[in-house]
């Protein structure tokens, strides 16, 4: 299917969109306004990594309720990172090159440690550039940022896999069934301290985290007390991991503090009756209950799903006509996902005109974005490690841009989720921005090296995807409507045209020029004449400030 997004005239440029002060007064309502490619494509781009052809093509010709469906739809399990690490440095004598590590516990060899979590964090690369088109892989990588862990903290490769892995399996599955899950993970438990947790010396790292971070968040009626994070840590005591059994979950019950556990004002004054042995563990259910009893976890983890997904600055308006109702439609669930994805993503407010390109482009929609987008594959013929290669080569990329997959910088998440004022912006810094630049103009012009091997784009391969291709406005148009959030101003789709042209007036300069190439493909003088002129195009696009916008 080739894409057909065009610039429309009708569409304003946003004229209400400062950082503060917006003024919208959408809500929930359920969108009725036009549905064309432009709503269809924003939609997308909110809720995956780029828009590959693939993509396009599922959801083509499909209403709203339609895309939401398909959307909401978990995707298949991608198959389990492998051994792709051997190398002239690294040996791994117990996993052959080719098979999983995934069930080997080995963390007292350096190299092979951190080879496999490099493998674990690449392999996930890989699940995000071949991700189906819905929006599972966005969605873990939102609750990778809301409960933040850091996988060279932890340093125990196997147990930082099994914690995705649970992630995935929950994404968009009930948030408190989440909460507990990853309360008793191993990789958290190691995180934040709770493997070492006990009565004589209550930690208070994770009670602390639970609440603060996780499900209530500091907002003016988060009034849990310092002493509710010190009997929390007391109620927690216990659950721990078998060193001996490579990291596995163990209830030291002889750890638990068994006493009673009276919590403040906040909580209603909640006494959570000690429990005596086994039974200890059970305390657990009751303190999650106590905590997603209070109306500000559904508020505080739709303000977080509302940053991600619509915009970062929180208004009063959008408090009353967007957050409160949400809230309250994620705590009539009981806190499943789902009907609170459903009810934003169709809502008058989602498509509002203000919303679209407000938000800045994480360095994995910028690096993954481009290469969905821009249908960039693998060099032909490359093998497992050099796929690795690869993909790490990516990885210290987005690192450098500010977002190393598995490890944002706290236990807090990536700055541009919680940092007020700036916010998304953190994403952007003069480093950064000319690192994006560079990146693009090295793919347009030579292509992404990354070791000994070379990945390019193929730009004519990419406007071949598009209706006519060899109408210069048209294309343009096209690439304009696919590559950026919202329309373009008509110096810029006029200068692109240009570009195509050479300066002349004719569109034939341009045609022409494709149909000698495409009825001659193997002169390499007709293919460098359309070549040099995409080349030249390509990055005065991918350098406009708009294309940075989601």
């Amino acid at each position: 299917m080739k894409s057909s997004v065009t610039q429309k005239e009708s569409i304003p440029q946003r004229s209400n969109v400062g950082r503060f002060g917006r003024f919208l007064t959408t809500g929930l309502a359920p969108y009725s306004g036009e549905w064309t490619d432009q709503e269809r494509y924003h939609l997308l781009r909110r809720t995956m990594f780029g828009l590959s052809m693939d993509t396009l093509e599922a959801y083509h010709g499909l209403n709203l309720d339609q895309c939401i469906t398909t959307l909401l739809t978990k995707s298949p399990n991608p198959t389990v990172p492998v051994n792709d690490y051997n190398s002239v440095e690294i040996t791994d004598p117990l996993v052959p090159a080719g098979e999983t590590w995934i069930h080997n516990s080995e963390r007292n060899n350096d190299k092979i440690t951190s080879g496999r979590i490099v493998s674990l964090k690449s392999w996930w690369i890989g699940a995000m550039l071949d991700h189906p088109p819905t929006m599972h892989e966005k969605m873990i990588f939102f609750w990778h940022n809301h409960l933040a862990t850091q996988s060279w903290e932890v340093y125990w490769p196997h147990l930082t896999y099994r914690h995705f892995d649970k992630i995935r399996q929950n994404a968009f599955g009930n948030f408190k069934t989440l909460v507990k899950e990853i309360t008793l993970d191993p990789h958290m438990l190691l995180y934040l301290n709770g493997a070492l947790n006990r009565q004589e010396a209550p930690d208070e790292n994770y009670g602390r985290e639970l609440q603060e971070l996780f499900c209530i968040g500091k907002g003016p009626d988060a009034k849990f007390t310092e002493e509710d994070v010190q009997t929390a840590a007391r109620v927690l005591t216990g659950h721990s991991i078998d060193w001996d059994k490579g990291g596995e979950y163990l209830y030291r019950w002889y750890w638990h503090d068994s006493s009673d556990k009276q919590f403040s004002s906040f909580y209603g004054n909640t006494v959570i009756t000690g429990k005596e042995g086994e039974d200890g563990a059970k305390e657990l259910d009751d303190l999650i209950d106590m905590i997603f009893n209070q109306n500000e976890v559904a508020a505080f983890i739709i303000r977080k799903i509302y940053r991600m997904f619509v915009y970062s600055d929180i208004d009063e308006a959008t408090e009353e006509n967007v957050i409160a109702p949400l809230a309250a439609i994620f705590r009539e669930a009981d806190y499943e996902v789902i009907p609170v994805l459903q009810s934003l993503l169709k809502s008058e407010h989602f498509f509002d005109i203000a919303n679209r390109g407000a938000l800045i482009k994480t360095p994995l929609d910028f690096m993954i974005g481009f290469w969905r987008t821009g249908g960039v594959k693998m060099p032909s013929g490359a093998n497992l490690v050099q796929r690795r290669q690869i993909r790490t080569s990516m990885l210290w990329t987005m690192s450098t841009l500010g977002a190393e997959a598995m490890d944002p910088p706290n236990v807090a998440g990536y700055p541009a989720y919680y940092q007020f004022p700036q916010f998304d912006r953190d994403w952007i810094t003069t480093n950064s921005i000319t690192t994006r630049a560079l990146i693009t103009d090295s793919f347009v012009y030579w292509g992404y090296w990354s070791e000994d091997l070379l990945t390019t784009i193929d730009l004519i391969e990419h406007c071949a995807t598009l209706p006519n291709p060899e109408d210069p406005e048209k294309l343009v148009d096209g690439l304009l409507g696919l590559h950026l959030a919202f329309p373009a101003s008509e110096a810029v789709r006029q200068r692109m045209i240009s570009t195509l042209l050479t300066g002349q007036q004719n569109n034939y300069y341009w045609t022409s020029a494709w149909f000698d190439h495409r009825d001659n493909p193997a002169d390499a003088m007709k293919k460098a004449t359309v070549e040099l002129r995409l080349k030249v195009m390509f990055q005065f696009l991918l350098q406009l400030s708009e294309y940075h916008l989601l």
